[in-house]
Order: C-alpha cells, then structure tokens, then sequence
C-alpha cells in the first residue's frame, strides 16, 4: 500500500492524540488508506474533515465497577461505553469482557464497527463497550453482581433510540440476561436495549449462529466469483467460542471440511475432519463444561493437540496445507509469518470471523498475492446484521422463525459482498475486498454526515 501525504499527516495526527493504542492506530490506517481513493474524487469530504471527525469518538463513557465476590472480597473493575458514530442510526456494538479490554481496543472496535454497520444495510451507528472483568473461572453468582454493577451506571448512556449494545468475547446469553434485568429493573421498561436476549424474552433465532455462518456465506460468495464452491474445501478455523463453532458447522453444511480449533492454551487438528457429532461435543465442551480444548485430542484419538506459547512471533495452526481459512478467535491472531505461513502452504480464501485477526504486513501478503480475502468488517458482519434483525422484531413486537432469520442473513451477506466488489471495481482496484468493504461503509457514512452539518 502506498501512503500519501494526507494518510501520513492524518496518522501522525491520530497518534499524537491517542498515544498508547495500536490497535486503533492499526484500524485507521488500514480504512484511511483505502480511502485516498475517495477523496481524489469528493474532495468536499476533505474540506468538511469527514474523516478527522469520523476518528474522533462522539463519546466516551468511562466508569468504575465495584462488586463483592462469593468470599465477601471487595473487587474494583473500569468499565467503558465507546458511541463512535451516530449518522446512520442508533449506537451499535457488542460489549467485551476480557482482562485485554482497554480503551484503544474499544476505539479500534468502535471505529471498525461504524463502517461494518454501515455495510450492513440496516439503519444502525457504531460503538463498542466492556470492562477488564474476567469472567473465566467466576461463578453465576459473581458474574450476577459484577453485571449489575457494571449496568447499573450503563444503563443513563443507552437506550432502544440511542444505543443498542450485544455480546463480544466473555459476554454470551448469561450475561445478556444478567445485563437486562437490571437495565429493566432501573428503567422499569422493558424495550430492546440490548440484543443476544433469551429467545422466550426477545431474543432472535440465529443470533448465536450468526456471526460464524455470516464469514461461510461471504467465503462462498467470494468463491463464486472464481466459479468454486466451498465442496470439498480443507478449512482451518480458530478458536472454539461461539464465532468458531458456527462457522464449523456451516462448513459442514456446505460440504467442506474444518480440520483445527483452538482456544489460548493450544490447537486441536484433526485430518479426518471435525463432523457433526464432534462438533457436538466441542459445545458440550466450551459452552456448558467451560472446559479446553485439549480434551478434544483426549476424545478422539486421531486428532493432535499442540500446545502454543503466547510468545512464538507465529502460530501453528496455519502451517497445515489447506484452501481456506477462518480466522475466528481474536485480533491480531494472524502475524506477518502466519501470513506468509498460509500463502505456502495453499490458502487462497481467508474469510475473517474476528474482528482484525490480520496485521497490516499480513493484509498487504494477502492482497499482492491477490487471494480471496474477506476483511473483518465485511465478512463477519453477520452477527451485527442479526442483531440489527432483532431490533427490527422487538420493535415490531414479534418473532420471526430461524429458515426466515437465517434467509434474511444470508441475503445480507450477499449485499454486503456485491457492495464491496462493486465499489473495489468501481475505484479502480478490482477483487480488492479490503477497499470495497472500507470505501462502501465509508459513503453511507461520510454523506449522512454532510446532510446533518457540522455536529
């Protein structure tokens, strides 16, 4: 990639503003050097700053979580509540439970989110949110206390109208629950301020599903545009939470064959393939045991376990041959070697289900050696699309079945591919997908932007 003089006064800008935080200096170059493209032909977003003001948070909450745990030992967490982007629709982004969360993460997630949701057709802005809670190893007890406290000061910045926050890492249907009731005992309303709800109080069929099922549709338009389909496919996918899971078994569904999982401890990979019935036992395993995914190799005698030691400069689970990829568990995962670890060993499809799995040198391999790469924002926009699909039900009033939810996503995904093909071809820079997502989300944004003024 190239980076101009705006590109390059604009990052020096940002990281003088916002020291400390790589990851959301990492998600503003990648975007803004897609959109060098743009501004050669709108230069009215230049002399209007859509983009300085794009970068800047609308706001940011930041407060302290105090909560006792099941001994009586008092416990002091931060907790934040980034509203990125309001242009398009109500504040919208998952909330992250993890020892990591700091604000430049959130930041980065946030930034990415605005134009992800834009991408998705439906009427939602950005944000992101979550503590350095750890919810590993805690018991339903001590989850309950921490999420009222952590909601109870929440609860003044969102809002059905306002922003609409769901479930990232360490966030499932538990602490949605938890979340809710005292969201709703504080408002004493019961409206959809939050998605990722039980399905008996508001939830929507396919949430859980989504986000896996969404990267496996965007593969498979992807593929379509070469003539291939994902039949036959080897496929590594990280990690083995709910994004993993998913994309796991809609493999299957269209006939491909995932070989890997893993979790922070090591790496499962089993030649023969992961079929139904172990992934069966994977959910069983992470979703009720909480258990690692080393047992898997306990289980099933010809898989191996690998460990992997956090400081190795790169992984091995993508030095296994194979066509496809699924990066799904965290960002960043995929190194400048793992990059090149995965171009020799045959991958030409890297759909992303994590949000920035790849680093910049990664992203730059993928695109010289012009692959079949679905960036994050693109191809793991399901999950925020279903979210945005059960907002559209809990204002309704009513529940749609799981054939309709999952026939609304994948009509979704397919829009989101066609936008961001088109857009790379029509700036110029055909089957870039990293441009096509980056400039589509971009437009809706910066134009809603220039209607509503300087605000």
């Amino acid at each position: 990639m190239t980076t101009s003089s705006f590109v390059r006064d604009l990052m020096a800008e940002l990281k003088a503003k916002n020291p400390a935080e790589p990851e959301f200096h990492q998600a503003v170059q990648e975007v803004v050097e897609s959109l060098d493209l743009v501004l050669e032909r709108r230069p009215e977003y230049r002399s209007a700053r859509i983009i300085e003001r794009m970068v800047e948070p609308e706001r940011v909450v930041m407060f302290r979580v105090p909560w006792q745990d099941d001994q009586g030992r008092v416990h002091i967490n931060r907790g934040f509540r980034v509203q990125m982007n309001s242009a398009i629709g109500p504040y919208k982004g998952g909330l992250r439970f993890h020892p990591s969360v700091n604000l430049g993460i959130l930041k980065f997630l946030a930034f990415e989110q605005v134009l992800k949701n834009s991408l998705t057709t439906l009427p939602m802005g950005g944000g992101k949110g979550g503590s350095d809670f750890d919810p590993k190893g805690k018991s339903d007890n001590e989850v309950m206390h921490f999420c009222q406290g952590f909601m109870t000061e929440l609860c003044r910045h969102v809002g059905p109208d306002t922003d609409v926050p769901a479930g990232d890492i360490g966030v499932g249907g538990r602490e949605i629950g938890f979340l809710f009731g005292q969201y709703k005992r504080l408002r004493n309303e019961f409206s959809g301020v939050l998605t990722g709800k039980g399905l008996n109080w508001g939830g929507s069929l396919i949430r859980p599903e989504a986000t896996g099922y969404g990267a496996v549709y965007f593969a498979a338009e992807m593929l379509a545009t070469r003539r291939e389909t994902l039949e036959g496919k080897v496929c590594l996918v990280s990690g083995s939470g709910n994004v993993a899971q998913y994309t796991v078994e809609k493999l299957l569904q269209f006939g491909a064959r995932p070989v890997t999982l893993s979790d922070s401890d090591g790496y499962i990979y089993d030649e023969a393939g992961i079929t139904t019935d172990k992934l069966q036992f994977v959910m069983e395993l992470k979703n009720i045991r909480r258990g690692r995914i080393r047992e898997y190799a306990d289980k099933y005698k010809g898989a191996v376990y690998t460990p992997v030691d956090p400081r190795r400069e790169d992984h091995p689970i993508w030095t296994h041959k194979a066509q496809c990829a699924f990066p799904s568990a965290t960002q960043n995962e995929i190194g400048a070697k793992d990059a090149a670890n995965l171009l020799s060993n045959g991958v030409y499809v890297v759909s992303e289900g994590a949000n920035m799995p790849t680093v910049l040198d990664g992203v730059c391999q993928f695109l010289d050696a012009k692959i079949l790469y679905g960036p994050a924002k693109a191809a793991n926009a399901g999950g925020v699309a279903t979210s945005g699909l059960e907002m559209t039900q809990n204002s309704m009033r009513i529940s749609w079945s799981r054939e309709e939810v999952d026939d609304r996503l994948h009509t979704i995904m397919k829009a989101i591919h066609r936008t961001c093909n088109e857009t790379a071809e029509a700036f110029g820079t055909p089957g870039n997908y990293v441009n096509g997502a980056n400039i589509g989300g971009f437009l809706k944004v910066a134009d809603a932007m220039m209607d509503q003024g300087l605000v």
